[in-house]
């Protein structure tokens, strides 16, 4: 996986499920807090988003922009036993709980004006498994993605991504909102010639323009290898220019409020039903149980604290 998808997947699924990682957490009793694209209507009631919106810099004569959308989906899971497949909280080691599946659009090589739909229709879903069947659904999604790249002056252009959400959903519920919501929504923006400017430190003589930039809901930040500006991700978590996952981390823990280190041994410290209650919750849940009970020492003790780099500390 390259560095710019490492950055853009720990913005997709930051928040997705919470420390202590069990469905009896009040933590998980509220997910996907942040990077919400909501129904039209709900979000007028709620003072949250329908519409986000990103603005960058983009220098070149003839540069065509490649735009990825990409965003989270809730797919509810019920448990079900039995030949009439019932529904029960529990079946096979798996509990009734909601899952996401992710979502993506693409317009390739943007030069002017272009749109597309985001049209997912309502779906079932049905595992069997031992006693019973995982049964998935999830709602209707109707939006749009519009892209826009208009000349400012010579040799450079403003882009402009807008994410919509246009599913029919009134009702002031927010737990029925979320089902029909652009969870985590981001956008990765890729130059195909020309380069992207740093919204963060642009260079003087783009100042002006850069200061004009309107940017609702995203944060647009360079990434890649450091000094390169071809590819721009703009997310709903506020970053710096060229973010990068510490080499150290032994995958994701979607709780950036904390420290790997210390996630790691609350982890190992639960209690055997905890961790079955942990392992039956969200797969990605589970992975992290798994992972985290498969470190080594060695892989354990590298997370206590890294020094990236030593400067000299003196009077002012």
């Amino acid at each position: 996986m390259d560095a710019v998808r490492e950055i853009a997947d720990a913005v997709l699924y930051e928040g997705h499920v919470l420390w202590p990682y069990r469905r009896s957490s009040i933590k998980n009793h509220q997910r996907w807090t942040f990077g919400g694209v909501y129904p039209d209507l709900y979000a007028r009631a709620s003072s949250d988003r329908s519409v986000v919106q990103v603005e960058c810099l983009l220098e070149g004569v003839d540069a065509p922009v490649d735009v990825g959308v990409r965003f989270l989906h809730v797919v509810h899971r019920q448990a079900a036993g039995g030949e009439a497949l019932e529904p029960v909280d529990e079946i096979a080691g798996r509990l009734t709980w909601d899952e996401t599946t992710e979502r993506a659009v693409e317009l390739l090589g943007v030069r002017d004006d272009a749109s597309a739909a985001i049209d997912v229709p309502p779906g079932r879903e049905v595992e069997l498994v031992d006693g019973g069947a995982l049964v998935r659904t999830w709602e209707q999604l109707e939006g749009r993605v519009d892209a826009t790249i208009e000349p400012l002056e010579d040799g450079v252009h403003r882009v402009r991504v807008a994410i919509r959400n246009d599913s029919p959903w009134s009702e002031l519920d927010r737990d029925s909102a979320v089902r029909r919501t652009f969870l985590s929504a981001h956008v990765v923006l890729r130059a195909r010639a020309g380069k992207l400017v740093s919204a963060i430190d642009p260079p003087a003589s783009l100042g002006m323009a850069t200061a004009a930039l309107r940017n609702d809901g995203l944060w647009p930040v360079l990434v890649g290898e450091e000094g390169s500006r071809d590819t721009v991700l703009a997310s709903p978590i506020i970053l710096s220019d060229y973010p990068k996952i510490a080499p150290e981390s032994p995958g994701d823990f979607f709780d950036g409020g904390e420290i790997d280190g210390l996630l790691v041994l609350n982890i190992l410290g639960l209690t055997d039903e905890e961790k079955r209650e942990m392992r039956a919750g969200d797969p990605r849940a589970r992975e992290i149980l798994e992972r985290t009970e498969a470190m080594t020492p060695d892989e354990i003790r590298r997370l206590h604290g890294t020094i990236r780099e030593l400067r000299p500390v003196g009077a002012p």
